[in-house]
């Protein structure tokens, strides 16, 4: 079950933050909605890893897609164009 709490309780933060662990964020309300969510700093980690993650899935995609709908671009090619490069 959700631990929902009024974001007025963050008087007596120790006591919030007590109730805050992996997979077990709190939310705080204001004027009874929803408003702010202290979460675990792993699972906000393993959020912006997974996060991260579905970007370079979702790039991969569209290279795919480009490379079949335009043409795909040979190695060798690639070769000159960044290898001529200087960094």
């Amino acid at each position: 079950m959700p631990n929902i709490v009024p974001i007025s309780d963050l008087r007596n933060y120790s006591a919030v933050l007590q109730d805050v662990a992996v997979g077990s964020p709190v939310y705080l309300t204001k004027n009874g909605r929803g408003c702010y969510a202290i979460v675990d700093i792993e699972e906000q980690e393993e959020y912006e890893r997974t996060k991260a993650a579905l970007r370079l899935m979702c790039e991969l995609e569209d290279g795919r897609k480009a490379g079949e709908q335009e043409g795909w671009i040979s190695s060798e090619d690639i070769r000159k164009r960044f290898g001529a490069r200087k960094v």
